[in-house]
């Protein structure tokens, strides 16, 4: 694959709350879970042993690893998880996730293909090495987490694991996607009826309004006094960044002008299309640099790039600084700047 998967730090917090509702002591895993806690990234071994841990602390219960997805919050996945309830619909959600999977485990691995009257998002074989108590928490996570955002959420139509179980938990799988649910597969796989793509997401979440604010602010500053042209194609800029190609021509097109006319829009800032993307990244990053939850890794890909080297590189030719120590001015009480 090229790249080494890996989960967000945030994510720990998810075992941890587990811990909580469950009344569990735990100390040792608590420890372990405080240390990994400070890190960016948690190596996918590393996160595998600290579920199976935490699994064996409840040998009566069936399936633990289900409740532990359950207990899923914005906080717990990150910027991933803001980026998805900023869709639309959950047909848009779905998609945002395939494109910003890697925010969360480094790598982008989700496959979404139509079958019949059903959508499938399905994880091939051998991509993440979560193991089954790994995957049951993912997914659990993944559909509690879409589901919190519907008043009425449909039934899925499958769900599908590479691991084996034992019937009891497997009775306890069934029960908690209420649907059939096969073990021993090739793939993971969600299945489900495609009239859930056109359901509304209703953005009820703070932190993603904080968030979709202060994008919105880093743009405007970005390009002063924007006519409502200008302003789509702000938000044009922001899907172009998430793609990470934001090329002029790419931008045109969305827009249904011609590149050139594109350009001349521009220039009525005295702006190239290079100096508008450099600015309103300079911008941006400015905003993400702030948030704590980010990592620089993050950073890089929320702006397009597709490495952290090649960010600090054009932040450098930006600001004559390195994001890492705009970070840590940012983060200092003296007024530095």
């Amino acid at each position: 694959m090229g790249q080494v998967m890996r989960v967000t730090g945030a994510w720990i917090g998810l075992l941890r709350d587990w811990l909580d509702d469950a009344h569990h002591e735990a100390l040792d895993l608590r420890s372990a879970l405080a240390r990994w806690s400070r890190e960016d990234n948690v190596p996918v071994p590393v996160w595998r042993d600290l579920v199976e841990r935490g699994v064996a602390l409840a040998p009566d219960q069936p399936a633990p690893e289900l409740a532990i997805g359950a207990c899923v919050t914005p906080a717990h996945v990150g910027v991933l998880g803001y980026l998805v309830l900023a869709s639309d619909t959950v047909g848009e959600a779905m998609l945002a996730y395939q494109r910003y999977e890697r925010l969360f485990y480094g790598v982008s691995i989700a496959e979404l293909e139509a079958t019949g009257d059903d959508v499938e998002i399905r994880w091939p074989p051998d991509s993440s090495g979560l193991g089954q108590q790994g995957d049951g928490v993912a997914i659990a996570a993944l559909l509690t987490f879409l589901q919190r955002q519907m008043d009425d959420p449909p039934s899925l139509s499958k769900v599908s694991f590479r691991g084996e179980v034992s019937p009891r938990d497997a009775s306890a799988y069934e029960s908690f996607f209420g649907c059939p649910v096969s073990f021993g597969d090739a793939y993971v796989r969600v299945r489900f009826p495609q009239a859930y793509l056109a359901i509304p997401m209703p953005r009820r979440d703070p932190t993603l309004r904080h968030l979709l604010d202060r994008q919105a602010q880093a743009l405007l500053r970005a390009l002063p006094g924007a006519s409502d042209v200008e302003r789509i194609l702000q938000q044009v800029l922001l899907r172009l960044l998430a793609d990470g190609e934001p090329t002029l021509v790419r931008a045109a097109q969305a827009m249904h002008m011609s590149p050139r006319t594109l350009q001349r829009r521009l220039a009525q800032h005295d702006m190239s299309w290079q100096h508008w993307l450099d600015r309103s990244r300079e911008q941006l990053a400015e905003q993400y640099l702030g948030d704590t939850s980010l990592s620089l890794s993050d950073i890089a890909l929320l702006l397009g790039f597709s490495e952290q080297s090649a960010f600090t590189r054009a932040y450098r030719r930006w600001t004559a600084s390195s994001p890492g120590r705009r970070r840590r001015r940012l983060g200092s009480t003296t007024p530095s700047d």
